[in-house]
Protein backbone atom coordinates (compact mmCIF):
# COMPACT_ATOMS: atom_id res chain seq x y z
CA UNK A 1 0.00 0.00 0.00
CA UNK A 2 1.31 3.45 -0.88
CA UNK A 3 1.03 6.10 1.89
CA UNK A 4 0.57 9.75 0.87
CA UNK A 5 1.83 12.55 3.15
CA UNK A 6 -0.62 15.45 3.61
CA UNK A 7 0.65 18.83 4.83
CA UNK A 8 -0.62 19.77 8.30
CA UNK A 9 -1.97 23.12 7.10
CA UNK A 10 -4.12 21.33 4.50
CA UNK A 11 -5.53 19.05 7.23
CA UNK A 12 -6.44 22.05 9.32
CA UNK A 13 -8.13 23.70 6.29
CA UNK A 14 -10.12 20.57 5.49
CA UNK A 15 -11.19 20.12 9.08
CA UNK A 16 -12.38 23.73 9.20
CA UNK A 17 -14.14 23.54 5.83
CA UNK A 18 -15.74 20.13 6.12
CA UNK A 19 -16.54 20.14 9.81
CA UNK A 20 -20.24 19.42 10.27
CA UNK A 21 -20.75 18.19 6.69
CA UNK A 22 -23.01 15.17 6.27
CA UNK A 23 -21.84 12.03 4.50
CA UNK A 24 -24.03 12.86 1.51
CA UNK A 25 -22.51 16.34 1.25
CA UNK A 26 -19.03 14.85 1.34
CA UNK A 27 -19.95 12.51 -1.49
CA UNK A 28 -21.31 15.44 -3.53
CA UNK A 29 -18.07 17.36 -3.06
CA UNK A 30 -16.02 14.33 -4.07
CA UNK A 31 -18.14 13.87 -7.18
CA UNK A 32 -17.77 17.52 -8.12
CA UNK A 33 -14.00 17.18 -7.90
CA UNK A 34 -14.08 14.14 -10.12
CA UNK A 35 -16.22 16.06 -12.62
CA UNK A 36 -13.68 18.82 -12.82
CA UNK A 37 -11.04 16.29 -13.82
CA UNK A 38 -13.26 14.71 -16.46
CA UNK A 39 -14.25 18.10 -17.86
CA UNK A 40 -10.68 18.57 -19.06
CA UNK A 41 -11.14 15.53 -21.35
CA UNK A 42 -14.45 16.19 -23.14
CA UNK A 43 -13.57 13.74 -25.92
CA UNK A 44 -13.79 10.74 -23.59
CA UNK A 45 -16.49 8.27 -24.63
CA UNK A 46 -18.09 5.29 -22.98
CA UNK A 47 -17.24 2.11 -24.84
CA UNK A 48 -18.36 -1.43 -24.23
CA UNK A 49 -15.63 -4.03 -24.43
CA UNK A 50 -16.11 -6.58 -27.25
CA UNK A 51 -17.80 -9.40 -25.35
CA UNK A 52 -20.71 -11.30 -26.79
CA UNK A 53 -23.80 -12.87 -25.31
CA UNK A 54 -26.93 -14.62 -26.46
CA UNK A 55 -30.08 -12.73 -27.48
CA UNK A 56 -31.65 -10.85 -24.61
CA UNK A 57 -28.54 -10.82 -22.37
CA UNK A 58 -27.27 -7.53 -20.99
CA UNK A 59 -23.77 -8.69 -20.15
CA UNK A 60 -21.24 -5.92 -20.62
CA UNK A 61 -18.23 -4.20 -19.13
CA UNK A 62 -17.71 -0.47 -19.29
CA UNK A 63 -14.54 1.53 -19.69
CA UNK A 64 -13.78 5.12 -20.58
CA UNK A 65 -11.94 5.09 -23.91
CA UNK A 66 -12.05 6.26 -27.46
CA UNK A 67 -14.10 3.68 -29.39
CA UNK A 68 -12.22 1.33 -31.64
CA UNK A 69 -13.39 0.37 -35.10
CA UNK A 70 -15.66 -2.71 -34.87
CA UNK A 71 -13.69 -5.82 -35.62
CA UNK A 72 -14.49 -9.38 -36.57
CA UNK A 73 -15.87 -11.71 -33.92
CA UNK A 74 -13.60 -13.27 -31.29
CA UNK A 75 -12.15 -16.65 -32.19
CA UNK A 76 -13.43 -18.23 -28.97
CA UNK A 77 -16.99 -18.85 -27.83
CA UNK A 78 -18.61 -15.80 -26.23
CA UNK A 79 -18.31 -15.42 -22.48
CA UNK A 80 -21.66 -14.80 -20.78
CA UNK A 81 -21.63 -12.66 -17.65
CA UNK A 82 -24.44 -12.92 -15.15
CA UNK A 83 -24.52 -9.18 -14.57
CA UNK A 84 -22.69 -6.06 -15.74
CA UNK A 85 -19.53 -5.08 -13.88
CA UNK A 86 -19.03 -1.42 -14.78
CA UNK A 87 -15.98 0.56 -13.79
CA UNK A 88 -17.14 3.84 -12.31
CA UNK A 89 -16.09 6.99 -14.10
CA UNK A 90 -17.19 10.57 -13.72
CA UNK A 91 -19.74 12.49 -15.80
CA UNK A 92 -18.45 14.53 -18.72
CA UNK A 93 -20.00 17.82 -17.58
CA UNK A 94 -19.27 19.65 -14.37
CA UNK A 95 -21.99 20.52 -11.82
CA UNK A 96 -22.06 22.42 -8.58
CA UNK A 97 -21.42 20.70 -5.28
CA UNK A 98 -25.05 21.15 -4.22
CA UNK A 99 -26.46 19.24 -7.22
CA UNK A 100 -27.10 15.49 -7.37
CA UNK A 101 -25.24 14.29 -10.47
CA UNK A 102 -25.95 10.90 -12.05
CA UNK A 103 -22.77 8.82 -12.14
CA UNK A 104 -21.53 8.24 -15.70
CA UNK A 105 -21.38 4.45 -15.35
CA UNK A 106 -25.04 4.18 -14.36
CA UNK A 107 -26.20 6.41 -17.24
CA UNK A 108 -24.01 4.55 -19.72
CA UNK A 109 -25.24 1.14 -18.65
CA UNK A 110 -28.80 2.36 -18.96
CA UNK A 111 -28.16 3.70 -22.47
CA UNK A 112 -26.49 0.47 -23.53
CA UNK A 113 -29.37 -1.58 -22.22
CA UNK A 114 -31.79 0.65 -24.13
CA UNK A 115 -29.75 0.24 -27.33
CA UNK A 116 -29.61 -3.53 -26.94
CA UNK A 117 -33.36 -3.60 -26.35
CA UNK A 118 -34.18 -1.56 -29.44
CA UNK A 119 -31.99 -3.74 -31.68
CA UNK A 120 -33.58 -6.90 -30.30
CA UNK A 121 -37.03 -5.37 -30.71
CA UNK A 122 -36.27 -4.18 -34.26
CA UNK A 123 -35.27 -7.70 -35.29
CA UNK A 124 -38.36 -9.22 -33.69
CA UNK A 125 -40.57 -6.62 -35.37
CA UNK A 126 -39.09 -7.30 -38.80
CA UNK A 127 -39.86 -11.02 -38.48
CA UNK A 128 -43.41 -10.32 -37.23
CA UNK A 129 -43.98 -7.69 -39.92
CA UNK A 130 -42.93 -10.16 -42.59
CA UNK A 131 -45.20 -12.88 -41.19
CA UNK A 132 -48.23 -10.60 -40.91
CA UNK A 133 -47.46 -8.34 -43.88
CA UNK A 134 -48.00 -5.38 -41.55
CA UNK A 135 -45.03 -3.08 -42.15
CA UNK A 136 -46.21 -0.60 -39.50
CA UNK A 137 -44.84 -2.94 -36.82
CA UNK A 138 -41.29 -1.84 -37.75
CA UNK A 139 -41.89 1.90 -37.55
CA UNK A 140 -41.29 2.58 -33.84
CA UNK A 141 -37.67 1.33 -33.76
CA UNK A 142 -36.44 2.85 -37.04
CA UNK A 143 -35.75 6.28 -38.49
CA UNK A 144 -37.97 7.14 -41.49
CA UNK A 145 -35.21 6.31 -44.01
CA UNK A 146 -34.33 3.03 -42.35
CA UNK A 147 -38.02 2.13 -42.06
CA UNK A 148 -38.36 2.56 -45.85
CA UNK A 149 -35.32 0.32 -46.28
CA UNK A 150 -36.85 -2.38 -44.08
CA UNK A 151 -40.11 -2.22 -46.00
CA UNK A 152 -38.22 -2.73 -49.26
CA UNK A 153 -36.15 -5.58 -47.79
CA UNK A 154 -39.26 -7.46 -46.67
CA UNK A 155 -40.87 -6.86 -50.06
CA UNK A 156 -37.81 -8.24 -51.85
CA UNK A 157 -37.81 -11.32 -49.61
CA UNK A 158 -41.49 -11.93 -50.31
CA UNK A 159 -41.01 -11.51 -54.06
CA UNK A 160 -38.05 -13.88 -53.85
CA UNK A 161 -40.17 -16.78 -52.59
CA UNK A 162 -39.37 -16.44 -48.88
CA UNK A 163 -42.21 -17.58 -46.61
CA UNK A 164 -40.71 -16.85 -43.19
CA UNK A 165 -37.68 -15.36 -41.45
CA UNK A 166 -36.62 -16.00 -37.88
CA UNK A 167 -33.78 -14.76 -35.70
CA UNK A 168 -32.23 -17.86 -34.11
CA UNK A 169 -29.35 -16.28 -32.21
CA UNK A 170 -28.11 -12.80 -31.38
CA UNK A 171 -24.55 -12.36 -30.08
CA UNK A 172 -23.20 -8.98 -28.98
CA UNK A 173 -19.97 -7.35 -30.09
CA UNK A 174 -18.65 -3.83 -29.35
CA UNK A 175 -21.17 -1.15 -28.38
CA UNK A 176 -20.12 2.50 -28.40
CA UNK A 177 -22.17 5.47 -27.19
CA UNK A 178 -21.01 8.82 -28.58
CA UNK A 179 -22.33 11.69 -26.55
CA UNK A 180 -26.04 11.45 -25.88
CA UNK A 181 -27.39 11.30 -29.42
CA UNK A 182 -25.59 8.59 -31.42
CA UNK A 183 -24.31 5.07 -30.95
CA UNK A 184 -22.89 2.12 -32.86
CA UNK A 185 -23.41 -1.53 -31.96
CA UNK A 186 -22.04 -4.73 -33.48
CA UNK A 187 -23.95 -8.01 -33.44
CA UNK A 188 -23.45 -11.48 -34.85
CA UNK A 189 -26.86 -12.70 -35.98
CA UNK A 190 -28.03 -16.12 -37.13
CA UNK A 191 -31.21 -15.99 -39.22
CA UNK A 192 -33.31 -18.84 -40.57
CA UNK A 193 -34.99 -18.27 -43.94
CA UNK A 194 -37.67 -20.63 -45.27
CA UNK A 195 -38.48 -20.59 -48.99
CA UNK A 196 -41.67 -21.44 -50.81
CA UNK A 197 -40.29 -24.79 -51.98
CA UNK A 198 -39.59 -25.85 -48.39
CA UNK A 199 -35.86 -25.14 -48.47
CA UNK A 200 -34.48 -23.86 -45.16
CA UNK A 201 -31.36 -21.70 -45.11
CA UNK A 202 -29.36 -20.34 -42.16
CA UNK A 203 -27.03 -17.34 -42.43
CA UNK A 204 -24.77 -15.98 -39.70
CA UNK A 205 -23.09 -12.63 -40.25
CA UNK A 206 -21.80 -9.51 -38.59
CA UNK A 207 -24.14 -6.51 -38.38
CA UNK A 208 -22.97 -2.99 -37.53
CA UNK A 209 -25.91 -0.88 -36.38
CA UNK A 210 -25.94 2.91 -36.27
CA UNK A 211 -28.46 4.41 -33.85
CA UNK A 212 -29.59 7.96 -33.10
CA UNK A 213 -31.76 9.62 -30.49
CA UNK A 214 -35.11 10.88 -31.80
CA UNK A 215 -37.73 12.35 -29.49
CA UNK A 216 -36.02 10.85 -26.47
CA UNK A 217 -35.82 7.31 -27.82
CA UNK A 218 -33.11 5.33 -29.61
CA UNK A 219 -33.85 4.51 -33.27
CA UNK A 220 -31.93 2.34 -35.72
CA UNK A 221 -30.58 4.56 -38.52
CA UNK A 222 -28.68 1.94 -40.51
CA UNK A 223 -27.58 -1.69 -40.43
CA UNK A 224 -24.37 -2.48 -42.31
CA UNK A 225 -23.26 -6.02 -43.16
CA UNK A 226 -19.53 -5.53 -43.79
CA UNK A 227 -18.63 -9.21 -44.25
CA UNK A 228 -21.52 -10.47 -46.36
CA UNK A 229 -20.17 -12.61 -49.20
CA UNK A 230 -17.06 -10.45 -49.52
CA UNK A 231 -13.45 -11.41 -48.84
CA UNK A 232 -11.95 -10.39 -45.54
CA UNK A 233 -8.72 -8.39 -45.63
CA UNK A 234 -5.88 -10.71 -46.56
CA UNK A 235 -8.20 -13.19 -48.21
CA UNK A 236 -9.62 -14.69 -44.99
CA UNK A 237 -13.00 -16.41 -45.15
CA UNK A 238 -16.16 -14.73 -43.95
CA UNK A 239 -16.46 -15.02 -40.13
CA UNK A 240 -18.64 -17.93 -39.13
CA UNK A 241 -17.82 -19.84 -42.32
CA UNK A 242 -14.42 -21.45 -41.67
CA UNK A 243 -12.92 -23.05 -44.73
CA UNK A 244 -15.55 -21.66 -47.08
CA UNK A 245 -14.79 -19.20 -49.84
CA UNK A 246 -17.17 -16.29 -50.38
CA UNK A 247 -19.60 -17.15 -53.14
CA UNK A 248 -21.08 -15.08 -55.94
CA UNK A 249 -24.32 -13.29 -55.12
CA UNK A 250 -27.79 -14.65 -54.60
CA UNK A 251 -30.39 -12.92 -56.69
CA UNK A 252 -33.14 -10.78 -55.24
CA UNK A 253 -35.85 -10.25 -57.82
CA UNK A 254 -36.83 -6.76 -58.99
CA UNK A 255 -39.08 -5.05 -56.45
CA UNK A 256 -41.40 -3.57 -59.05
CA UNK A 257 -41.67 -3.18 -62.80
CA UNK A 258 -38.74 -1.29 -64.28
CA UNK A 259 -36.84 -0.81 -61.00
CA UNK A 260 -34.79 -2.95 -58.66
CA UNK A 261 -32.53 -2.46 -55.69
CA UNK A 262 -29.96 -4.88 -57.08
CA UNK A 263 -30.63 -5.59 -60.80
CA UNK A 264 -30.00 -3.52 -63.90
CA UNK A 265 -30.38 -4.79 -67.45
CA UNK A 266 -33.21 -6.45 -69.37
CA UNK A 267 -35.71 -9.14 -68.33
CA UNK A 268 -38.25 -10.90 -70.55
CA UNK A 269 -41.47 -12.45 -69.23
CA UNK A 270 -44.76 -13.66 -70.70
CA UNK A 271 -43.50 -16.78 -72.47
CA UNK A 272 -41.84 -20.14 -71.86
CA UNK A 273 -38.07 -19.70 -71.92
CA UNK A 274 -35.80 -22.70 -72.41
CA UNK A 275 -32.49 -21.02 -73.28
CA UNK A 276 -30.62 -17.75 -72.86
CA UNK A 277 -27.24 -16.47 -74.07
CA UNK A 278 -25.18 -13.30 -73.93
CA UNK A 279 -21.68 -11.88 -74.40
CA UNK A 280 -19.98 -9.11 -72.43
CA UNK A 281 -16.59 -7.69 -71.53
CA UNK A 282 -15.46 -8.24 -67.93
CA UNK A 283 -15.25 -4.75 -66.37
CA UNK A 284 -12.38 -3.38 -64.33
CA UNK A 285 -13.93 -1.68 -61.29
CA UNK A 286 -12.61 1.48 -59.70
CA UNK A 287 -10.88 0.72 -56.39
CA UNK A 288 -11.19 3.37 -53.70
CA UNK A 289 -10.41 1.32 -50.61
CA UNK A 290 -14.03 0.38 -49.93
CA UNK A 291 -15.63 -3.05 -50.06
CA UNK A 292 -17.76 -3.55 -53.18
CA UNK A 293 -18.82 -6.20 -55.64
CA UNK A 294 -20.64 -6.66 -58.92
CA UNK A 295 -21.82 -9.55 -61.09
CA UNK A 296 -22.72 -9.84 -64.77
CA UNK A 297 -24.90 -12.78 -65.80
CA UNK A 298 -27.66 -14.35 -67.88
CA UNK A 299 -30.38 -16.52 -66.39
CA UNK A 300 -33.72 -18.29 -66.65
CA UNK A 301 -36.40 -17.57 -64.02
CA UNK A 302 -36.16 -15.29 -61.00
CA UNK A 303 -38.45 -12.39 -61.96
CA UNK A 304 -41.82 -13.70 -60.80
CA UNK A 305 -40.73 -16.84 -58.96
CA UNK A 306 -37.91 -17.84 -56.66
CA UNK A 307 -36.40 -20.39 -59.05
CA UNK A 308 -33.42 -19.10 -61.02
CA UNK A 309 -30.61 -20.80 -62.91
CA UNK A 310 -27.89 -18.30 -63.74
CA UNK A 311 -24.22 -18.09 -64.69
CA UNK A 312 -21.74 -15.29 -65.21
CA UNK A 313 -18.73 -13.40 -63.91
CA UNK A 314 -18.09 -11.42 -60.74
CA UNK A 315 -15.63 -8.82 -59.48
CA UNK A 316 -15.01 -8.41 -55.74
CA UNK A 317 -13.08 -5.39 -54.44
CA UNK A 318 -11.69 -5.75 -50.92
CA UNK A 319 -10.68 -2.99 -48.53
CA UNK A 320 -7.06 -2.99 -49.69
CA UNK A 321 -7.90 -2.28 -53.32
CA UNK A 322 -7.36 -5.87 -54.48
CA UNK A 323 -9.90 -7.17 -57.03
CA UNK A 324 -10.78 -10.84 -57.42
CA UNK A 325 -12.38 -12.06 -60.66
CA UNK A 326 -14.47 -15.25 -60.86
CA UNK A 327 -16.74 -17.19 -63.17
CA UNK A 328 -19.64 -18.95 -61.45
CA UNK A 329 -22.91 -20.89 -61.69
CA UNK A 330 -25.87 -20.65 -59.32
CA UNK A 331 -29.10 -22.62 -59.01
CA UNK A 332 -31.39 -21.03 -56.43
CA UNK A 333 -31.96 -21.69 -53.63
CA UNK A 334 -28.62 -23.50 -53.53
CA UNK A 335 -25.50 -21.44 -53.01
CA UNK A 336 -23.50 -20.39 -56.04
CA UNK A 337 -20.14 -21.92 -56.83
CA UNK A 338 -17.13 -20.72 -58.75
CA UNK A 339 -16.00 -22.71 -61.79
CA UNK A 340 -12.45 -23.36 -63.04
CA UNK A 341 -12.46 -20.73 -65.78
CA UNK A 342 -10.02 -17.83 -65.38
CA UNK A 343 -11.35 -14.40 -66.30
CA UNK A 344 -9.64 -11.03 -66.25
CA UNK A 345 -10.72 -7.43 -66.85
CA UNK A 346 -11.15 -6.77 -70.54
CA UNK A 347 -11.84 -10.41 -71.42
CA UNK A 348 -14.79 -11.15 -73.70
CA UNK A 349 -17.01 -13.80 -72.11
CA UNK A 350 -20.01 -15.67 -73.58
CA UNK A 351 -22.42 -17.54 -71.30
CA UNK A 352 -25.29 -19.74 -72.43
CA UNK A 353 -27.86 -21.82 -70.54
CA UNK A 354 -30.00 -24.32 -72.46
CA UNK A 355 -32.70 -26.80 -71.42
CA UNK A 356 -31.86 -30.34 -72.55
CA UNK A 357 -35.15 -31.85 -71.35
CA UNK A 358 -36.04 -33.78 -68.19
CA UNK A 359 -34.80 -30.89 -66.02
CA UNK A 360 -31.30 -31.16 -67.48
CA UNK A 361 -29.56 -27.87 -68.35
CA UNK A 362 -26.35 -27.39 -70.28
CA UNK A 363 -24.40 -24.40 -68.90
CA UNK A 364 -21.48 -23.15 -70.98
CA UNK A 365 -19.06 -20.36 -70.06
CA UNK A 366 -16.41 -19.39 -72.61
CA UNK A 367 -13.59 -16.89 -72.34
CA UNK A 368 -13.41 -15.71 -75.95
CA UNK A 369 -10.16 -13.87 -75.28
CA UNK A 370 -8.20 -16.88 -74.00
CA UNK A 371 -10.14 -19.53 -75.91
CA UNK A 372 -10.77 -21.48 -72.70
CA UNK A 373 -14.25 -22.71 -71.76
CA UNK A 374 -16.16 -24.59 -69.07
CA UNK A 375 -19.26 -26.72 -69.64
CA UNK A 376 -21.47 -28.49 -67.12
CA UNK A 377 -24.86 -30.25 -67.21
CA UNK A 378 -27.01 -29.29 -64.22
CA UNK A 379 -30.22 -30.88 -62.99
CA UNK A 380 -32.75 -28.21 -62.10
CA UNK A 381 -36.53 -27.79 -62.07
CA UNK A 382 -37.38 -24.38 -63.54
CA UNK A 383 -40.58 -22.41 -63.99
CA UNK A 384 -39.22 -21.33 -67.43
CA UNK A 385 -40.96 -18.04 -66.67
CA UNK A 386 -38.37 -15.44 -67.68
CA UNK A 387 -34.99 -14.73 -69.26
CA UNK A 388 -32.52 -12.10 -68.05
CA UNK A 389 -29.38 -10.21 -69.08
CA UNK A 390 -28.24 -8.48 -65.89
CA UNK A 391 -25.61 -6.44 -64.06
CA UNK A 392 -26.19 -7.05 -60.35
CA UNK A 393 -25.30 -5.71 -56.93
CA UNK A 394 -24.81 -8.86 -54.84
CA UNK A 395 -27.07 -9.72 -51.94
CA UNK A 396 -26.12 -11.39 -48.68
CA UNK A 397 -28.25 -12.32 -45.70
CA UNK A 398 -31.09 -9.80 -45.61
CA UNK A 399 -29.62 -6.92 -47.56
CA UNK A 400 -28.00 -5.77 -50.79
CA UNK A 401 -24.22 -5.32 -50.70
CA UNK A 402 -22.35 -2.23 -51.98
CA UNK A 403 -22.18 -2.04 -55.77
CA UNK A 404 -18.77 -1.53 -57.30
CA UNK A 405 -18.10 1.29 -59.74
CA UNK A 406 -17.93 -0.93 -62.82
CA UNK A 407 -18.10 1.92 -65.33
CA UNK A 408 -20.01 0.55 -68.33
CA UNK A 409 -20.70 -3.07 -69.23
CA UNK A 410 -21.57 -3.79 -72.87
CA UNK A 411 -23.85 -6.76 -73.66
CA UNK A 412 -23.89 -8.15 -77.20
CA UNK A 413 -25.39 -11.18 -78.97
CA UNK A 414 -28.21 -11.44 -76.44
CA UNK A 415 -30.71 -14.14 -77.34
CA UNK A 416 -33.23 -16.56 -75.84
CA UNK A 417 -35.44 -19.45 -76.87
CA UNK A 418 -39.03 -18.40 -76.18
CA UNK A 419 -41.91 -20.79 -76.88
CA UNK A 420 -39.56 -22.93 -78.94
CA UNK A 421 -38.29 -20.07 -81.14
CA UNK A 422 -34.92 -18.33 -81.00
CA UNK A 423 -35.38 -14.58 -80.46
CA UNK A 424 -33.14 -11.62 -79.71
CA UNK A 425 -33.66 -9.39 -76.69
CA UNK A 426 -35.99 -7.04 -78.56
CA UNK A 427 -38.10 -9.87 -79.99
CA UNK A 428 -38.44 -11.42 -76.52
CA UNK A 429 -40.25 -8.29 -75.34
CA UNK A 430 -37.68 -7.77 -72.58
CA UNK A 431 -38.05 -4.59 -70.54
CA UNK A 432 -35.26 -2.46 -69.09
CA UNK A 433 -34.58 -2.47 -65.35
CA UNK A 434 -32.85 0.43 -63.57
CA UNK A 435 -31.09 -0.13 -60.26
CA UNK A 436 -32.02 2.36 -57.52
CA UNK A 437 -30.73 3.04 -54.02
CA UNK A 438 -32.83 3.36 -50.87
CA UNK A 439 -33.63 6.99 -51.68
CA UNK A 440 -34.91 6.06 -55.14
CA UNK A 441 -31.94 7.53 -57.01
CA UNK A 442 -30.74 5.58 -60.05
CA UNK A 443 -27.29 4.04 -59.52
CA UNK A 444 -27.09 1.80 -62.61
CA UNK A 445 -29.10 2.16 -65.80
CA UNK A 446 -29.38 0.22 -69.05
CA UNK A 447 -29.27 1.94 -72.41
CA UNK A 448 -31.82 1.43 -75.14
CA UNK A 449 -31.33 -1.70 -77.24
CA UNK A 450 -29.00 -1.21 -80.17
CA UNK A 451 -30.31 -1.48 -83.78
CA UNK A 452 -29.62 -5.23 -83.84
CA UNK A 453 -32.03 -5.76 -80.95
CA UNK A 454 -29.49 -7.97 -79.22
CA UNK A 455 -27.19 -5.53 -77.42
CA UNK A 456 -27.21 -2.77 -74.82
CA UNK A 457 -24.98 -1.32 -72.13
CA UNK A 458 -25.38 -0.82 -68.37
CA UNK A 459 -23.71 2.27 -66.92
CA UNK A 460 -22.83 2.93 -63.28
CA UNK A 461 -24.10 6.29 -62.00
CA UNK A 462 -24.00 5.82 -58.24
Amino acid sequence: MQIFKIPVILLIFLAFTLGGCSASQLRSLAQAGAQAVTARHPAARVTESPTTSPAGSSASSISTATPATPTAEPATEPTISASPTPAVSAPATSTSASSTPVPRAVASTSAQQAIRSVIQKANDEQARAFASQDVSLMRDTATPDYFAKLVQTNRDLLDGGVTSIKLLKLEWGPLTVQGATSAQATTFETWETVFRDGTVQQDRERNVYTLVQQNGAWKVQDDAHPDSELDQPGGNPVPGSPGQSPSPPRAVVPAREGQSHNWSGYAATGGTFTAVSGTWTVPKPTTDGNWASGATWVGIGGVRYRDLIQAGTEETVNGTGHVRYDAWIELLPRSSRTVPLAVSPGDSVTVSIADQGNDQWLVTLKNNTTGKSYQQTEQYSSSLSSAEWVEEAPSGGRRVLPLENFGTVQFTAGSAVENGKTVDIAQSGARPISMIDNQGSVIAQPSKLDPSGSGFSVSFSG
